[in-house]
Formats: structure tokens, sequence, C-alpha cells
């Protein structure tokens, strides 16, 4: 009899010890799941249901400091027999609020959490109905509400490695796994939470100081971008929009499952990876010159040199109204003369907005009016048009010149240059490729290394459409006015057919409506019409 029950004690102590065993187990794998969660409000509920989970604790909250008002908020709040969830993921607001650690000045130890903060002593208590020293009176009118019955409270401080109290664990109602029934939470259980608490801290602080370096980091982006802003205000609306039509489209080619795009899978930090790519797109542009950036028209220097063309064809008229006087030309000459100048200048100030693609005639017409004869400031006779005058009224497209546009299109060289000197962490090292490959296209002839398709990442490829699409739309741009939705996928149509951007990614453009969620948030009402999709150029619905 008594060797029956020695063996038996001997099996119920090996049985405490392989649940502890186990709980220790628990504890280490909390702990590493702890250091690699991003997630601050995953990171709480992982502390707290960590805590309810080696204690076998009923209910239980995760306070935090708030060292500048000193006070203690409630951040995550559990009750499994109530089936509560509040805080945390759970996005249900807790509406209690927060604990004053003074009162009056004076500390307050009345509570049981504040107690714990101000004396960074863990607190164990077996009722709360009997014990005496603290205030429950608001517990036991939660428990009158509810019908909820607290009873053994364990609070236990969370210390950081500079042994800073951040917060409180508290967890209520230690439950016997047996019974069922509520009991004192063992010297075990606070050891054991006492050693979680720790872990929590320093993870919680890590993630506080990766939250703030991050915070530190987007801000001297935005502070490049301010920088790039004030330089012109036609470029800092584009470096705020194309981040953002580039995660609609990342977050849409993400959910496609089929095709060429149907392996690609975003995490948190692809995401995180891909936004500060497109932040960073364009800061190279900071080293680009006002001038080039803000030219509005094809003769705008530091002002627009269409005006002196004017005072050259009322020279022009002059000179024809002294002819005719002086009887070297006939009235109907001289009538025939200012109607030709004032055409002439209307032509010229058309060609001058750089708004539609010249034509072979147009350009013709140009050099012709170039060998116009007039007097100069010298009393010289000079050519109508001076040779660079000549150069930038000839533009095919748009208002730069050929050595202009490289100028312009050397930003991307900068920023490349500028991204890779960076010490990127191993999490954000795709970034310059991801932002030094927007002005590439999938046919091999875009810039600056002329990629192919197959040289490029995925993330790439869909910032291009983003550069493109955002571009066509922009309501700010010197040059031009925004174009509307239709107009805007038809070029982007037309550049899928002739190799400019992914085709795959420009589907899902469309079929996601891509454009039409971008277009919601950031054009004008009038650039919004009703798109034939099935009239866009290489899309098939």
């Amino acid at each position: 009899m008594e060797t029956s029950k020695v063996l038996a004690r001997e099996q119920a102590q090996r049985a405490e010890m392989q649940g502890l065993l186990n709980r220790l187990s628990d504890l280490n794998a909390i702990g590493a799941a702890l250091s690699s969660e991003r997630d601050i409000n995953r990171l709480l509920e992982s502390i707290l249901n960590a805590g309810m989970k080696i204690t076998n604790a009923d209910a239980g909250t995760l306070y935090l400091l708030d060292a500048e008002n000193q006070k203690l908020t409630f951040e995550i709040l559990h009750n499994d027999s109530l089936n509560i969830r509040m805080g945390g993921v759970s996005g249900e607001p807790i509406p209690f609020y927060p604990i004053n650690l003074y009162a009056d000045g004076q500390p307050n130890h009345a509570m049981v959490v504040s107690h714990a903060a101000l004396s960074g002593e863990t607190v164990n208590i077996p009722d709360a109905y009997i014990a005496e020293g603290f205030d429950f009176s608001g517990t036991k009118k939660f428990d009158a509400k509810t019908g909820y019955r607290s009873r053994s409270f364990l609070a236990v401080p969370m210390r950081n490695h500079e042994q800073e109290v951040i917060g409180v664990l508290q967890l209520i109602n230690a439950l016997d796994k047996q019974s069922g029934g509520v009991q004192q939470f063992s010297t075990d259980d606070q050891q054991l939470l006492e050693s979680l608490a720790s872990q929590a801290a320093i993870a919680i602080s890590n993630r506080r100081l990766i939250q703030q370096m991050e915070e530190l980091f987007e801000s001297l982006i935005s502070l490049i971008n301010t920088a790039i802003d004030d330089k012109s205000p036609y470029t800092g609306g584009h470096c705020e929009r194309v981040p953002v039509l580039t995660m609609m489209l990342a977050e849409a080619a993400n959910r496609n499952k089929q095709g060429s795009l149907k392996e690609f899978n975003l995490t948190d930090k692809d995401r995180y990876e891909l936004k500060i790519a497109g932040l960073l797109h364009d800061c190279g542009k900071i080293t680009t010159p006002v001038h080039v950036v803000d030219k509005a028209t094809k003769l705008q220097t530091i002002f627009d040199r269409i005006h002196l063309l004017d005072t050259r064809l009322e020279v022009l008229k002059r000179d024809a109204r002294i002819d005719m006087l002086e009887g070297r030309l006939s009235a109907a000459e001289y009538e025939a003369r200012v109607c030709q100048l004032d055409a002439d200048r209307e032509f010229l100030w058309a060609c001058n907005t750089g708004s539609e693609k010249m034509s072979d005639d147009d350009i013709a017409r140009v050099q012709n009016i170039a060998q116009y004869q007039w007097r100069n400031e010298q009393g010289e006779a000079a050519n109508f048009l001076s040779a660079d005058e000549l150069a930038n009224l000839t533009i095919r497209a748009g208002t730069l010149t050929a050595e202009e546009r490289q100028i312009i299109n050397h930003h991307i060289v900068v920023t490349i240059k500028m991204l890779e000197s960076l010490p990127w962490p191993s999490h954000l090292k795709h970034v310059p490729e991801y932002a030094g490959g927007h002005h590439e296209r999938m046919d091999g002839k875009g810039y600056p290394n002329g990629l192919k398709r197959e040289q490029m990442s995925v993330q790439a490829r869909l910032m291009g459409i983003a550069d493109i699409f955002e571009a066509l739309t922009a309501k700010d741009r010197p040059y031009k006015e925004g174009k509307t939705l239709t107009e805007s996928l038809s070029i982007l149509g037309n550049f899928k057919e002739n190799g400019h951007i992914d085709p795959d990614l420009f589907d899902v453009f469309i079929r996601e409506k891509v454009y039409l969620e971008y277009a919601k948030r950031f054009l004008a009402q009038e650039q919004i019409d009703g798109v034939d999709e099935s009239r866009i150029p290489g899309y098939v619905p």
C-alpha cells in the first residue's frame, strides 16, 4: 500500500515536472515568435494570449505606459468565459479610461496595476474579494454587471532592456486544468509570467524603436520630396501619387491568380519595400535644373520668348507700312503682308505650346518663317528666328529639346546612383532596382540600362505603369492638361502593343479597375468619363 502511494507521488511529480517543462518550451517558442512580429497590435495580442496560455488564465489585460501623461492605457482585454475580445487586432475599442499613476501629485498605489507600474513589483492576489490594501471597487462593479467573478489576480510589470517599466501584464482567474475551478496563480505561474513579461517588454521596445526608425526614414524621404516640390510645383504631386498608384496595382496583381502573375505574392515586408521604392523613385530629380522641369512652352527659359517674336512681328508690320508709304508696296500687298504676319503669329503661338505633335508641313512652315529678315536692336539684318529658337519651335512633341530631355532622363541615373550608395538592410535591398527600373521598357528600348521584361522584377514593371498613367492624367503639368480616363487608357493600351509596358500587368490594371480606384481619389470629375473597355487598344475583356 505504501509502495503504491510512493509510486503515485512520483508519477504526480513527473507529470508536474513534465507540465512545467512543456510550459517552459512554450515560453521559448513564444519568445522566438515575439521577436519576429512586426505589427505592434499583433505583437501585443500575442503577448497576452501567451500569458494566458502558460498560466491557464481565464482573462487578462495588457496595459502600456503613457510616460508623458503618467497613465496606463488599456491596449488588449480578453475574457474567455465572457467571450470578450477588445483592443488590438479585434478592432473593438476598450471603453475604459486610462489608469492614472498619480492623483493630486501622489503616487496611486490603490490599484493593482498602477502599484505594479510604480513599484516595479509583481502583485499576486489569491482572492480580490478578501484582499486588503487595494481598491477593487471597479472590478466588483464589472462583476456585478456581467455576472463574472474576478478572484485571483497576477499583475507583472514589463521592464525593457534599460529596466524601465513600459507597461503591465495582468491576468485574472487561474483555472485548475483538472476541475476548471478558479485557483491562485502559483509560484511557477508567477515566474513564467515574469519571464514572459521581460521578453515582451524587450520585443515591444524593439518594435517601437524600429517604428521610430522607419518613421524617421520616411520623414527624410518626405523631406527630399518636399525639396523637389519646392523646386517645382509640377513634380511634388507626382512624388505623392505614383507610390499610391504603385501600391494599388501591386495589390491587384497580388489578388490575381492567373497567367504569368499567378505566383506573385506580397508579404508585409514586400509591401513596405515597394512603398519605400515608390516614395524614392524620382529622388534624383533633386539635381534636375528647375528651368527644364518647369519648361511649360518650347521657348521658355527664365521667361517665355514668344513675346520677343511678337515684338519682331510688329517690327515687320512697321517696315511693311513704311514700304507702302514709300511706294515699295501697294495697299493690297501691304494688307496681305499684315494678314500673313498675323497668321504667322497665331501659328507660332500654337507651335510654342507643344500640345500637339508637329507634322512635317508645320516644321517646314516654321523653317520658312525663320528666314524672314528683320533689323535687330543693333540695326543689323538678321533671320527672324535664331538657331536656338528654330530648334525649340520645331520640337515634334512636348516642349523639351533632345538635350533637355536628356537632362530630364538623367534623373533616373542619379536616382540609381543615390540609392545604390545607401547601406540598405536585407528587407529593403531591392529598393534601388524597383525605383531605378520604372523608365525601362519591356522591349529593351527604355533607359538607363535598356533592360528587357525578363530582366526586371514585377515590382519595377508595375511601377513603370503607375509612373506613365500618373503623368497622363496629371492636372498640374506646365505643358498640358490632364487627359481623361479614356484618352489615358487608349495611350496606355498602345504602349502595351508596342512593347513599352508589361502586358499582363496592363490587363490587371484594367480588369481589376485599378484606374477607376485611382481616378476617384485623384482625378477631376471631368476627367472621369465613361470608359468602354472593349475599345481600349490591346485589351480583351
